[in-house]
């Protein structure tokens, strides 16, 4: 199983006023890894918005927390894909600070709709076979 790793810096504009990373913001971590995995595998939202006839929508999000994350700390957001599916996936995110203790977890699902009506499509071949290479197997 490979692991698609993202470093992060908690930045001030990502926290509260008490200087912690505020709530929603671990799921724009989250969401920023996404995009550099789908850059990785080949997948273009860019090419997926102007010529294609599907999209990729999040059906489901969830995270949990496990410590609070302060301005300027550094993480790695660790992803698997924990699920292909026929017209779906999930994604599991760990986010790990310096000394590798887990700070935080999250868990996406994505499904494949058709543009014009939003309605389920099978997975087209070249997504099912980038989120292959980084399958938890």
């Amino acid at each position: 199983m490979a692991i698609f790793r993202n470093r992060i810096t908690v930045r001030l504009q990502d926290t509260d006023a008490a200087g912690i990373l505020f709530f929603a913001n671990q799921f724009v971590y989250a969401h920023e890894t996404y995009e550099k995995l789908m850059e990785d595998i080949g997948v273009s939202f860019a090419h997926i918005f102007e010529h294609e006839s599907f999209l990729i929508p999040l059906v489901h999000a969830e995270a949990d927390y496990n410590e609070k994350l302060r301005v300027g700390q550094p993480l790695e957001v660790e992803l698997t894909v924990e699920n292909i599916g026929t017209t779906s996936f999930a994604l599991a995110y760990v986010l790990k600070s310096e000394d590798d203790s887990v700070v935080g977890t999250c868990r996406t699902v994505h499904v494949t709709a058709g543009k014009s009506d939003l309605k389920k499509i099978p997975l087209p071949d070249r997504l099912r076979e980038g989120l292959e290479r980084y399958r938890n197997a």
